[in-house]
Order: structure tokens, then C-alpha cells, then sequence
């Protein structure tokens, strides 16, 4: 493999900058997902699962830069760390709204919206921090909401599944629901782990 001595800093923070923009695109078609009606899902779901398909290239696209460059902007295992996490939050909301469609869900409980927005304000606010990776600096505030909006969706999280387990639903449903519930879970943690991986490249580049 050809390495290259001069890193191409700006290659690594186009690319984390388009993969967290790519959230964004993401948790737009979530989000329309929820006012959608069931036959229009199947589309919504294969326009998600182009946006995971983007999110993919991007990802592979930073492994390869990464591989291909003697010299980094900062640590390769942060860039790993990085690149992955933020994959991992497109890769939630995509399977979130594939279980959707394919058990079939005809009503989803109004609490998934609570989720959703979290997600949507989280998906926000790293797309805007993600270029301030270049100069590293005003970045505090960005993983100090992400960690709040972590928390409130922890608390959404419980909430639902309290309302799940009410007796509301019949058993076959919660499954179904839990699952998607889940999904969207996860997807808040990675968002959260994004932040904690920003954080720490802050901290030892400081």
C-alpha cells in the first residue's frame, strides 16, 4: 500500500462533516416516517436505506484515508472511534425504520415522536460541531448537550416502556414496538458516543 507522508487533514474533516450531515438527511426521513400512513412506508424505508448506503461510503471513504496517510491530524484509533460511532447512529435509525415496515406496524405510539425529536435536535447539533473540529474550540457546549439530550432520552425511553407494558397492547405488538423503541435507543447512545469520542480528541489535542 502507497502511504502518503502529508496527511490531507482536510479530506478527514470534509468527510466527518458529511457523514454527521448525513444524520441530519436521516432523521428527516424518520421523522416523516412518523406522519406517514402504511403503504407509504416501503418507499420512505428504501430512501432511508439509501441514506445508510451513503453513510457506508463515507465511513469506508475515512477507513481508506486513513490507511493510506503515514501521518494523521490526530490519533488513527480516534479517527476509527469516530467514523464508527457516527455509522453507528445512521445504522440505528435505518433499522428502526426497516423493523417498521416489515412487521407491519400499523400505529406507532405517540411517544416514539418524543424519541424522534431528541434524535433530530441530537443529529442538529453534530452537524454543526463537526467543522469545529478543525480548529478544535467550541466544542464544550456541543458534548454537553449531547449529554443532556442522551438523558432526556433515556427518560422518553422508560416512559414508553412503561406505557408498552400497561396492558394497552396486545403481546405480539409490544415486541414489535420494543424493537423499533430500541433501535431508536441505541441511536441516542452512539450520538453519545460520538460526543465522548469528540471530547476525548479535544482533551489530548489541547
Amino acid at each position: 500500500m502507497k502511504f502518503r507522508v502529508t496527511p490531507r487533514a482536510n479530506a478527514f474533516y470534509d468527510m466527518f462533516a458529511a457523514s454527521a450531515a448525513n444524520l441530519v438527511v436521516g432523521v428527516k426521513i424518520l421523522t416523516e416516517l412518523l406522519g406517514s400512513t402504511p403503504p407509504e412506508r416501503a418507499a420512505i424505508g428504501e430512501r432511508m436505506k439509501t441514506a445508510e448506503h451513503a453513510s457506508d461510503e463515507i465511513t469506508h471513504a475515512i477507513m481508506n484515508e486513513v490507511n493510506s496517510s503515514f501521518i494523521t491530524p490526530f490519533d488513527r484509533e480516534d479517527i476509527y472511534r469516530l467514523a464508527s460511532s457516527l455509522d453507528d447512529v445512521m445504522d440505528a435509525m435505518e433499522a428502526a425504520v426497516d423493523l417498521v415496515v416489515l412487521y407491519n406496524i400499523l400505529e406507532l405510539p405517540p411517544g416514539l415522536a418524543d424519541q424522534v425529536e431528541v434524535l433530530e435536535r441530537a443529529a442538529e447539533v453534530t452537524a454543526e460541531a463537526m467543522p469545529r473540529l478543525r480548529a478544535m474550540r467550541n466544542l464544550r457546549e456541543y458534548w454537553i448537550e449531547i449529554n443532556r439530550l442522551e438523558n432526556a432520552g433515556d427518560a422518553i425511553y422508560r416512559r414508553l416502556l412503561a406505557k408498552l407494558y400497561g396492558g394497552e397492547f396486545d403481546a405480539l405488538t409490544v415486541l414489535k414496538i420494543k424493537e423499533v423503541v430500541d433501535q431508536l435507543e441505541a441511536a441516542a447512545d452512539a450520538f453519545e458516543n460520538v460526543a465522548n469520542t469528540v471530547e476525548s480528541i479535544a482533551v489530548k489535542e489541547s
